[in-house]
């Protein structure tokens, strides 16, 4: 029996130190806050609609195994839930396999009553998750020159965000300041991209509001952001998505093409908008192996 307490004891603590929560802002650091003090609340299992501040989840391999390279999971859900577990945390396991350590975020959504400024919430967590990954990099084991995001649907909007605009939103002092907010390199998967004629219109609305401009949608979309500074990408999107529409992802590997941009991008016939961990075709769940040699490539410079 205590053979058994001790395992179990031992079982715990490696599942906590796998994915030990991050404060993404020290107590008083969050700008674009109103003060309200707000739950949690998750709609179902697996998927949030509120929180009141942004959260990291470290997934790290073994020591033994780990690589320098990290990225940061932004998990997907129209900029009005947040899926963490199917669009986050089965990521996370999944790069930890090829040694990379991965940080879930769970970021402020835009439709959050506390914020005073929608559409730059989840771009201050996102940019600020970057700084503290970048800072902290000796102690995760990883360099802070190989720090990158794979984002999900609203979510790869969110980290093409992160990608274009250098402008930093956090409104961090001192020797913060100093550190980057934009990524290594990129992976989005089904990504939402335009926010006009070919936008997902619940993420559209959900970031920007009802009646959004048509000079603020063009700002948010983010084909019209690309430049010769963006980082290398990854595109991945299935033909017969119909949720977000494959344009979206071949309108920004156009705009990379144009500002030689490196990267790459894979349409595969089948799909819809559930490319992830487990997919229904052998030849869509090769995503994995191709992203897996690009990271591995990226990693090698």
């Amino acid at each position: 029996m205590k053979n058994f307490i001790l395992t179990f004891s031992i079982f715990i603590g490696i599942q906590i130190s796998a994915q030990q929560k991050i404060a993404v802002w020290e107590k008083g650091t969050m700008p674009n806050s109103k003060g309200l003090k707000l739950s949690i609340v998750e709609e179902k299992e697996g998927r949030i609609t509120q929180i009141q501040e942004a959260e990291l989840f470290a997934f790290l391999p073994a020591k033994e195994e780990r690589k320098k390279m990290a990225i940061i999971v932004i998990p997907g859900g129209g900029y009005r839930h947040l899926t963490y577990d199917l669009g986050g945390y089965s990521y996370a396991k999944w790069l930890n396999t090829l040694g990379i350590s991965a940080f879930v975020l769970n970021y402020r959504l835009p439709t959050s009553p506390d914020l005073k400024q929608r559409e730059i919430g989840p771009l201050q967590d996102i940019q600020a998750a970057i700084k503290l990954i970048r800072k902290n990099a000796a102690q995760y084991g990883i360099s802070p020159d190989q720090i990158g995001v794979l984002g999900t649907s609203a979510g790869g909007h969110l980290a093409a965000m992160a990608s274009n605009i250098s402008t930093d939103y956090t409104e961090l002092k001192g020797d913060w300041a100093t550190i980057s907010t934009v990524p290594n390199f990129a992976i989005l998967v089904s990504p939402v991209i335009d926010l006009g004629e070919f936008a997902h219109k619940g993420s559209r609305d959900n970031l920007l509001g009802l009646n959004a401009s048509a000079e603020i949608i063009k700002e948010y979309s983010m084909q019209n952001r690309v430049t010769e500074k963006t980082p290398p990408t990854i595109l991945f999107h299935a033909q017969n998505d119909n949720a977000v529409p494959v344009i979206n992802s071949i309108l920004y590997y156009e705009s990379m093409i144009k500002n030689k941009v490196k990267g790459a991008m894979f349409i595969f016939p089948e799909g819809e908008h559930n490319i992830g961990i487990s997919n229904k075709t052998v030849l869509t769940d090769n995503w994995k192996k191709v992203c897996a040699d690009w990271l591995g490539n990226m990693g090698n410079k």
